[in-house]
């Protein structure tokens, strides 16, 4: 509900839409705004607030949760929106972050559709850094859904993590990698995209492969210093994080970190993910 690129994208995708400006060339196309009634929480005072009601809207998408007795806003919103991320050939998940970092396109998990998904993202040419990572502990995510985490299936889905929340330029990013995907899953013509485009793509893409994720034991939990995404832990054993008597550290060299942040510090919470540069 706080992640507003995706908002600002969709929204000038409908008008350019609905004024004939852009027109697909084959197949349906669905736009939905996903968590409305977190949305609608908005307060400029506390936007923390927004990010959802009950609980994280990307964690409720495995057919346990879906089809299991469990209640929530969240879920409630999933379960409208299941029949069309059902019957989608090609999906793309736009999100924002807390902390300000360059923008990252998550790919899936590694074994469970990563892979092909990469290789989708390669086609786009954009963002500079893709991640195939291990899923999440607290829920599968829409892009990890159905066939999308199966590496067999040419059904592919996307995350993109397009900057800090409150950047102008996560709408640039929201907006060029909407594009972008739309042109290589063949709904848009590239010479009609190539003038909208507003990014810079990278000279290369580079893929961080996590292997493990650091995952808050108290309220005591804190890092060692200001991360905010992407830093690069030279030398394995540096300290990362401590947790009461407990010291995370870097489980080899060059350990890069994965979108660290305490703003929802809890028991149980992913606080950051480790991966390495491939």
């Amino acid at each position: 509900g706080n992640e507003l690129c995706g908002a600002i994208a969709l929204d000038g995708l409908l008008d350019d839409l609905q004024a004939g400006r852009l027109r697909p060339r084959r197949g349906s196309l669905t736009l939905a705004f996903a968590n409305v009634a977190a949305y609608a929480r908005w307060d400029t005072a506390d936007p923390d607030r927004s990010r959802y009601v009950d609980e994280d809207y990307n964690r409720v998408w495995a057919d346990a949760a879906l089809d299991g007795p469990r209640d929530s806003v969240e879920l409630r919103r999933a379960r409208q929106l299941r029949p069309f991320v059902d019957a989608a050939d090609f999906l793309l998940d736009i999100h924002s972050m807390h902390e300000p970092c360059r923008p990252i396109m998550v790919c899936g998990a590694t074994g469970r559709g990563g892979d092909k998904s990469a290789a989708f993202a390669r086609r786009l040419g954009v963002p500079g850094d893709l991640l195939v990572d291990t899923g999440h502990p607290a829920g599968l995510r829409m892009i990890e859904r159905g066939p999308f985490g199966d590496p067999a299936d040419p059904r592919t889905a996307l995350l993109i993590e397009c900057g800090q929340h409150w950047e102008r330029a996560a709408a640039d990013v929201a907006v060029d990698t909407m594009l972008r995907f739309l042109s290589v899953a063949g709904t848009l013509d590239a010479d009609t995209v190539a003038p909208r485009l507003r990014v810079q793509p990278p000279s290369v893409q580079r893929l961080v492969r996590v292997t493990e994720a650091v995952v808050a034991r108290s309220l005591d939990f804190r890092f060692v210093g200001p991360f905010t995404g992407l830093e690069v832990i030279a030398k394995r054993g540096d300290p990362i994080a401590i947790d009461g008597d407990t010291v995370f550290r870097a489980p080899y060299d060059d350990t890069v970190l994965v979108m660290p942040s305490m703003a929802h510090l809890k028991v149980g919470t992913t606080m950051v993910r480790l991966g390495r540069y491939e």
